[in-house]
């Protein structure tokens, strides 16, 4: 009996001690920046009129409706978690197959292109006959109109710079 007493006693200062204050940042933990500001509705349709043709005709709206159906999949937002596919911040011009701590098909991983709106058209259409062997569960979208209306949604939601403002930030950055 006195036995148990001295076991519930220990167990009970472990969970105790296990509740203090962890508030000290481990050693091997770096900063992570704040994640950019969502942009206002009016830098979107800025964003969009912006945007190479066909996909600066795109209806946001009806694009962010038709995203609605890859949303049980995907996430769209910086840092945002991988689902059943992978995170889809920065897709235009990653990698295919590249997103750390996403496991990948083998046809993904060894596909040898990065993502643009054309691929991007082309994979939503079919994802199993533009790229036999991919895990992707979806059976595409196959109107055109939304199709573009996704890519422009996603170009805007994103993080999508185009490569001229990318081109342009580089040369203003200061030399490290």
């Amino acid at each position: 009996m006195r036995t148990a007493l001295i076991l519930t006693v220990v167990a009970a200062a472990m969970t105790v001690a296990a509740c203090g204050d962890n508030s000290a940042p481990a050693a091997d933990a770096t900063p992570k920046a704040p994640p950019p500001p969502a942009p206002t509705e009016a830098e979107k349709v800025a964003m969009l009129a912006a945007l190479p043709a066909p996909y600066n005709a795109g209806d946001l709206e009806n694009g962010r409706r038709a995203f609605a159906r890859c949303r049980s999949c995907h996430t769209i937002t910086p840092g945002g978690p991988n689902m059943a596919g992978p995170n889809l911040y920065g897709v235009f011009g990653r990698q295919a197959g590249a997103l750390d701590k996403y496991s990948y098909s083998h046809a993904l991983r060894t596909a040898g292109f990065a993502w643009d709106a054309d691929k991007l058209d082309h994979w939503l259409e079919n994802p199993r006959t533009f790229l036999p062997g991919n895990k992707m569960t979806f059976a595409g979208l196959r109107d055109a109109t939304d199709r573009r209306d996704v890519i422009a949604f996603l170009k805007v939601e994103t993080g999508y710079a185009p490569e001229t403002a990318k081109a342009a930030a580089a040369a203003t950055a200061p030399a490290s």
